[in-house]
């Protein structure tokens, strides 16, 4: 039992993922979810300097430094389109999984696959504007859904609202989403 929810807590944790939901796929959530805000221009920060510029994103980028994956995803050669879940998203994942903070951040083998669950690492990010309904084979090498909506749906069956899109890093492209991504 305790497997199980170390398990789900691994796969709700992070969210340095990527793929593009697009909002003019999906209705506008902008009026019940608010979206983060950036200070800087994110077209000069890789896709962890994005992260690190907004507060809402501190809960991932704390889970990203846990699994000692910040080198990897600040590569100025790659292309990585994340799904980026935010401060409540992830407080949402550890209360649905009974796990705390510290119970994930130490599971460093979980942690970093629910954090590949969110990244995809391709030939070019992901826009918005390229997004198409179907599977899409994540870092984590688990498979995660786009639905004909415009949303996201995990291995778990959970659905999950893209509430920002396209903002563009040196290494690739974040898109924000409000619950984590968890894979089985």
């Amino acid at each position: 039992m305790k497997l199980t929810k170390i398990a789900t807590i691994g796969t709700l944790a992070i969210s340095i993922a990527g793929l593009s939901a697009c909002n003019n796929m999906m209705p506008s959530k902008s009026a019940t979810a608010a979206t983060p805000v950036h200070s800087q221009s994110m077209a000069k920060m890789n896709v962890v300097q994005v992260a690190q510029s907004n507060p809402d994103f501190s809960l991932l980028v704390e889970a990203v430094v846990a699994a000692d994956l910040a080198g990897a995803l600040s590569n100025p050669n790659a292309n990585y389109t994340i799904f980026a879940p935010t401060n409540a998203a992830f407080a949402q994942a550890l209360q649905e999984t009974g796990m705390s903070k510290a119970q994930l951040f130490a599971n460093k083998p979980l942690l970093t696959k629910i954090l590949g669950y969110h990244v995809i690492n391709g030939a070019a990010p992901v826009y918005a504007k390229d997004v198409k309904p179907g599977n899409v084979m994540m870092l984590s090498k688990d498979t995660l859904m786009v639905t004909s909506q415009g949303k996201l749906m995990d291995e778990m069956g959970r659905t999950t609202n893209i509430v920002k899109t396209d903002i563009a890093a040196t290494n690739g492209v974040v898109h924000v989403i409000d619950r984590v991504l968890l894979p089985k």
